[in-house]
């Protein structure tokens, strides 16, 4: 097996800003901080932002999951160290990983915020050139650079998505839900700059789960639970939002991914979007010159899935070219460091040629993404080969709160499995 994640997250380092700002905004970058009790912070136009590490709780055991951490301290350094992600990535197989944004939000609210919008565009550029040129850089053929959208003026956006394509780019994230965050929809025109350099870019539009900063609740006194199940039902909105909108027929080259969305809800999701088309054009007045809707879905939209043996069991009513495979390191979904064991469950009776698909060839298509080259080719990119190199890596489960776990505080876990 080869894998490649399109959906992971980056834990943002203290130094991400040193030298990247011009001279006359550098006292404006956000600043890291580290409280009295020892707790991490940025500090941004005055403001302490506690998101330093939203729900990064890899190598940790379950029972402390939770949204935090809130301190380096407690972090495994494959988080927020470069170096260490690899490794980290190479002990679990994982080739390839696209990574979002953690403090800046999931499209650059913190900076959509600043009243400059002069301050505004120098941030999110220096942090686009930091996570192109440092994150990604530094291990070429790693990973799939995702640029972070200047979100508040959709010409800056589309300019920002041409300067960052240019730098081999070719992924930008992106509200599931703008109107949300008190911009126009997606059913508004009023993007089409965005959308049309996305197009001739090949530029993909990823909408994360939560990239609207909100998620689906029931009630304020419902469990964590409810929420942590109903969260694919935000991607389930976006979709039906990017169906009826004018997006997907106006830009035929527009590729849209939905994030950490999961897949087994398509098969009915396309029927009910087909129906209420065939049932409902006479009075709504929907259009889709003579295409069904889940035609034009299953055209224009990417997938993904973590563990999801009932969307890989649909495989027939789904568009293989467009399902892709993510990590979610080093989040509390993730499947790190056993995403291989895992994988190979759900793919038992999958033809080779849909589990390259949903693996990594997918992938390295939509994204322009070319691994083998940059290692040497494909036999330095399988899950042995990579764990391999990753032998004595340490992988192991570490408590922060070692008096809530007791004698399980340290796990160790084996990974000398045979070769995928």
């Amino acid at each position: 097996m080869v894998l490649v994640s399109i959906d992971d997250h980056v834990v943002e380092p203290p130094h991400l800003f040193d030298g990247r700002l011009p001279a006359k905004y550098a006292d404006l970058a956000p600043k890291f901080i580290t409280r009295a009790d020892g707790t991490n912070a940025w500090v941004y136009e005055g403001v302490e932002i506690a998101n330093v590490a939203l729900n990064a709780v890899a190598g940790r055991p379950p029972e402390e999951y939770g949204m935090e951490p809130t301190s380096f301290a407690e972090l495994r350094a494959g988080c927020y160290d470069i170096d260490e992600r690899v490794k980290d990535m190479d002990a679990n197989g994982v080739l390839g990983s696209l990574c979002f944004p953690s403090f800046p939000q999931f499209c650059g609210q913190l900076f959509a915020r600043t009243e400059d919008k002069d301050v505004a565009l120098a941030m999110v550029r220096a942090y686009n050139d930091w996570h192109i040129e440092d994150w990604c850089g530094s291990h070429p053929g790693r990973f799939i650079p995702c640029s972070l959208p200047a979100i508040w003026d959709p010409q800056v956006l589309a300019d920002e998505v041409r300067r960052t394509a240019r730098m081999g780019a070719h992924a930008v994230t992106f509200s599931e839900n703008p109107a949300k965050l008190g911009w126009p929809s997606l059913h508004s025109d009023h993007w089409d700059p965005f959308w049309q350099a996305c197009s001739d870019e090949g530029v993909v539009v990823c909408l994360h789960i939560g990239s609207s900063s909100s998620l689906v609740i029931t009630a304020e006194d419902a469990p964590i639970d409810v929420l942590i199940t109903l969260t694919p039902i935000n991607i389930v909105q976006a979709a039906a939002d990017l169906v009826w909108s004018p997006v997907l027929r106006k830009f035929p080259d527009i590729k849209i991914a939905l994030s950490e969305g999961g897949t087994g809800w398509i098969p009915y999701f396309l029927e009910r979007v087909d129906r209420t088309y065939t049932q409902h054009r006479a009075w709504t007045g929907q259009d889709f010159g003579g295409r069904l809707p889940s035609e034009v879905f299953n055209e224009h939209v990417l997938t993904c899935f973590i563990v999801d043996d009932f969307g890989v069991a649909s495989r027939e009513h789904l568009n293989m070219d467009n399902v892709m495979w993510e990590c979610d390191y080093p989040h509390s979904d993730s499947t790190w460091p056993f995403s291989p064991e895992l994988l190979a469950e759900t793919f038992v009776g999958v033809s080779d040629h849909d589990v390259d698909r949903m693996t990594h060839l997918n992938a390295m298509h939509h994204y322009r993404y070319d691994p083998f080259s940059a290692l040497g080719g494909r036999e330095n990119c399988t899950v042995g080969a990579l764990r391999a190199r990753a032998a004595g890596h340490d992988v192991s489960m570490r408590s922060v709160n070692p008096d809530k776990v007791g004698a399980h505080a340290t796990r160790a876990v084996d990974l000398s499995v045979p070769s995928s």
